[in-house]
C-alpha cells in the first residue's frame, strides 16, 4: 500500500492540486518592496484594543510601501463563533478608521482576487496540501481517542515528561500502512498529523522585525493538521493562506512567539517562502491595587476592548493618534511641528518598537483627544457628534439635528486659531458641556441684570458690547458684572467667548433669559 493509494482512502472527492493552486493564486503585481499584510481575527464577538493595535500597524505597514491590506477570517473553531462577530470585528477596524483594501469588508461581502478569505470556505484548499504532505510521507491519519490522549498525557506528567504527541509518544507515527488500511476502511475516526522532523535539542534561527534575531527550540510535536471533521487547524490553514494570499509581513502578539518554529517548519515543509514576522508585546497597565504593571485584561480592564472607546466616544483620529505614541517614542516630537498632517506622514518604523509591553494611560488619550478635537472644524465637530449620537444618545441626536445651523454655529465658538479652546475629549461630554445652548440654567434675578436688560443690544459687535459694558457696571468691577451676565445665560462661572455665545443663541433668547 502505497501513501499515494492511502490518500485516495482519506480525500475521496476530486480537488485541486498545489500547482493548480499556485497558478490560481499567483504572486501579486506590486511595486518592489510592497508589504502584504493581513488582519485575521476570529469571529467571537470581542475585539481586544491590543488586536486592533497589531491591525493598526498592518495598515501603516501597507500604506508606507504602497502595499495591500486585507482582512481574512479565521472561523475553524465553530464553538467559539458569534453570529455578530464579523460585525464587531468591523466596527472595531472602523473605531481607527483602519479602512480595507481587500478581504472582507462586510458580513456576507468580501472583495479582492485572492479569496475566499473565511476560512471556512476554504477547506479544499487545504486538502490539497495535506493530500501532499500525505503522499510525501510527511502527514499520517492518528486513531487516538480523547480519552487516549487524556490518559497520555497524565503519564507523562507522572513521568515528568514534557506533555505532548512526540517521539516515542506519538502512539499512530509507525502503524503499518497495511494497519492504517484496515482502520480506514473499517470507518474509524481519525485526525490527520504532522510527521515532524523536528529535534527539540536542535535550535532555530528566526529574525524577528522587532526583537531581532530569536533561537528558539526546533519544535517537534506531530501536532494535528485536519481534525476529525476535515477542518484545519490554525497552524496549518494560516501557512497556506499567508502563502497563497502571498503575505509578506505577519503582525501578531508575542504570545504566539512559542508556536513559531512549528510555522516556520510548516512553511519549509509544504516549500513556501515565510513571510516576515514581528511580534508585538502586549499593552500594560498600572495596576491601581498593586501599583505594578499587568496585562490590559479583558475581564478586569473595560477599556481592553474596542466597544468601549467607540461607546465613550473617542474620534478615531485621536484613538490612531494615541496607539502611534505607543508605538514609537518619535510621534510626538514628530507631530508639534507637524500639527495637521496626516498620520500616513509619519515615519513608522516597526525597529523603533519596543519589545517590552507600552502603559495603557486613558488620561493621555483624553489630552490627545481633547488637541484633536481642538483642531477640527466646526462642521466636522458637528458631523462627528451627531453620527455618535445617533448610536449612543437619541436625545442629543434630536437635539444637534433640529438645526443643524445652530449646532455648528454652538461648536464653532472659540475653535481655530492658536489656542483653541479644549472643552471635550470624547462625544459623550458634548450633552453636559453644551448644555446650556439648548435649555435656561436656574435663574436668580439681581440687580445687574435689571440694569442690562435696558443697555442689551443683539445688533453690537464685540467691541461695541464689551465697551458698552464697561460704560454702564459703575463701582461694580467688569469681571463681576460679565459674570453675572454668564451665569444668568449659561449656569456656568466659566465658558467659551460670552459675547459669541449670546450670539448663538440669539436676541430672544437672550432677553428670556435675562427676563425670566
Amino acid at each position: 500500500m502505497s501513501c499515494e493509494n492511502l490518500s485516495k482512502l482519506m480525500f475521496k472527492n476530486e480537488i485541486p492540486t498545489p500547482q493548480q493552486l499556485e497558478e490560481r493564486f499567483p504572486p501579486r503585481n506590486l511595486p518592489e518592496g510592497a508589504a502584504v499584510t493581513r488582519f485575521a481575527p476570529s469571529p467571537t464577538g470581542f475585539m481586544h484594543i491590543g488586536n486592533v493595535l497589531g491591525a493598526f500597524v498592518d495598515r501603516l505597514l501597507a500604506t508606507q510601501s504602497k502595499g495591500v491590506f486585507f482582512l481574512r477570517l479565521e472561523d475553524t473553531d465553530k464553538k467559539r463563533e458569534v453570529a455578530d462577530g464579523v460585525s464587531a470585528i468591523l466596527e472595531g477596524l472602523a473605531a481607527l478608521n483602519i479602512t480595507l483594501d481587500e478581504g472582507v469588508i462586510a458580513p456576507d461581502e468580501a472583495q479582492g482576487d485572492y479569496g475566499p478569505y473565511t476560512q471556512s470556505q476554504r477547506c479544499e484548499i487545504y486538502h490539497a496540501y495535506a493530500k501532499q504532505l500525505l503522499e510525501q510521507g510527511l502527514a499520517y491519519p492518528c486513531f487516538c481517542t480523547a480519552d487516549e490522549l487524556t490518559a497520555l498525557r497524565e503519564t507523562q506528567e507522572q513521568a515528568g515528561e514534557n506533555p505532548g504527541y512526540y517521539g516515542k509518544w506519538a502512539k499512530c507515527r509507525g502503524l503499518s500502512e497495511e494497519e492504517q488500511t484496515r482502520r480506514l476502511e473499517a470507518g474509524e475516526s481519525y485526525t490527520l498529523r504532522l510527521r515532524s522532523p523536528g529535534d527539540a535539542s536542535r535550535k532555530v534561527i528566526i529574525n524577528d522585525l522587532i526583537r531581532g534575531k530569536l533561537e528558539l527550540p526546533e519544535y517537534d510535536m506531530d501536532v494535528v493538521l485536519l481534525k476529525a471533521d476535515g477542518i484545519p487547524t490554525y497552524h496549518f490553514a494560516h501557512a497556506i493562506d499567508d502563502h497563497l494570499m502571498r503575505v509578506t509581513h505577519v503582525v501578531r502578539g508575542d504570545e504566539w512567539l512559542a508556536t513559531l518554529p512549528l510555522h516556520m517548519q510548516l512553511f519549509g515543509l509544504l516549500g513556501f517562502r515565510p513571510p516576515k514576522y514581528a511580534h508585538i508585546a502586549p499593552l500594560m497597565k498600572q495596576d491601581p491595587e498593586t501599583g505594578g504593571k499587568r496585562k490590559l485584561s479583558k475581564r478586569k480592564d473595560p477599556e481592553a476592548a474596542v466597544s468601549f472607546f467607540t461607546a465613550q466616544g473617542y474620534p478615531a483620529a485621536a484613538i490612531a493618534e494615541y496607539l502611534l505614541t505607543l508605538l514609537n517614542s518619535n510621534f510626538e516630537e514628530w507631530r508639534r511641528p507637524n500639527p495637521d498632517a496626516l498620520l500616513s506622514a509619519f515615519p513608522f518604523s516597526l525597529k523603533k518598537m519596543s519589545a517590552s509591553g507600552a502603559l495603557f494611560d486613558l488620561q493621555k488619550l483624553e489630552d490627545i483627544s481633547k488637541n484633536v478635537i481642538s483642531r477640527m472644524s466646526a462642521g466636522e465637530v458637528y458631523a462627528q457628534a451627531l453620527a455618535w449620537a445617533r448610536e449612543h444618545n437619541p436625545e442629543l441626536a434630536t437635539r444637534l439635528s433640529r438645526d443643524e445651523a445652530y449646532a455648528t454655529a454652538m461648536f464653532a465658538i472659540d475653535r481655530g486659531g492658536k489656542k483653541p479652546r479644549k472643552d471635550i475629549a470624547r462625544w459623550d461630554q458634548v450633552q453636559e458641556v453644551y448644555a446650556y445652548f439648548f435649555q435656561a440654567p436656574p435663574f436668580e434675578d439681581n440687580e445687574i441684570l435689571q440694569q442690562y436688560r435696558e443697555i442689551y443690544a443683539y445688533a453690537d459687535g464685540k467691541e461695541t458690547w464689551f465697551a458698552n459694558i464697561k460704560a454702564n457696571c459703575g463701582d461694580v468691577p467688569v469681571r463681576d458684572y460679565c459674570g453675572a451676565i454668564r451665569v444668568a445665560i449659561t449656569g456656568r462661572e466659566n465658558t467659551p467667548d460670552l459675547w459669541a455665545i449670546m450670539q448663538v443663541l440669539g436676541e430672544d433668547e437672550v432677553l428670556r433669559r435675562l427676563r425670566r
